[in-house]
């Protein structure tokens, strides 16, 4: 068990699957309180079951669409009041869609932006003023590695995520003066259910399945962070490898990979 987690409490939000699933089991295998926040309600309740049923540990679920950012207040403070202190949050909850810029109707555009950018903003607002007045919490933003190295099809998505990032640093330099850690986590592909929103035809999933990261991996290393002080996490390497390259070298990078860029 690892003792930094032990009777702390977390906020996870996008928690009904995937990796926000995946790392609620994480930390309540850790010994963690949760408080989960997604929209999906019915998964949140089957997620609360089975967290109760196989650890010790506080479980409280929460629906909540981060976009509906005049929920978001009442909520956490639902969160406050049910225990106590909170200690760290995940924001996790995001989407994406791929299509080329003149294909994406504005709505889509909006629709991400106000859940990858604005949602988490609103939730790390309210969380914010509790851990600079304890002197102590961590942050974590899910971005993704379209945040470092955008492609073609992904436009409004890497910039919703490069948006992500650019919060993120300048948090962190913000709340390190209140003991508050803030960490990136750019994650490649992850064989969750993203991708059936993000791409309906199914062509990106069959061009890069054999290099998909797996979702309990992914949130083992998340949770594994906490309380560190971990500026970012890229996985995997060779991919982050990439995109250092790309802000190196973008022209070359470009011009080399086009092709594949577009099997997106």
């Amino acid at each position: 068990m690892n003792q930094r987690m032990k009777g702390k409490t977390i906020i996870i939000t996008g928690a009904s699957g995937g990796i926000g699933e995946q790392m609620a089991l994480k930390v309540a295998e850790n010994g963690g309180n949760l408080a989960l926040i997604a929209r999906r309600l019915h998964l949140l309740e089957k997620l609360k079951q089975t967290v109760e049923s196989k650890f010790q540990t506080k479980v409280e679920i929460y629906p909540l669409d981060v976009a509906r950012y005049e929920e978001v207040p009442g909520v956490f403070q639902s969160i406050v009041n049910d225990f106590g202190v909170v200690h760290g949050l995940i924001n996790n909850a995001g989407y994406g869609i791929f299509k080329e810029a003149h294909e994406a109707p504005f709505q889509e555009v909006k629709g991400m932006f106000e859940v990858n950018v604005l949602g988490l903003m609103a939730c790390t607002g309210e969380v914010l003023p509790h851990m600079r007045e304890q002197g102590f919490g961590h942050i974590i933003n899910i971005a993704s590695q379209a945040g470092k190295f955008a492609s073609p099809k992904s436009s409004a998505y890497s910039a919703s995520k490069h948006a992500v990032l650019g919060y993120t640093n300048s948090l962190r330099m913000e709340a390190a003066r209140y003991g508050v850690k803030v960490s990136a986590v750019n994650p490649g592909p992850i064989a969750t259910d993203f991708f059936s929103i993000a791409d309906e035809s199914g062509t990106y999933v069959k061009n890069v399945e054999k290099w998909m990261l797996n979702p309990h991996f992914v949130a083992e290393k998340v949770v594994d962070a906490l309380f560190t002080n971990r500026r970012e996490i890229n996985l995997p390497r060779w991919m982050n490898a990439g995109s250092v390259m790309y802000q190196l070298f973008p022209s070359f990078v470009e011009k080399v990979g086009n092709k594949l860029f577009f099997k997106k």
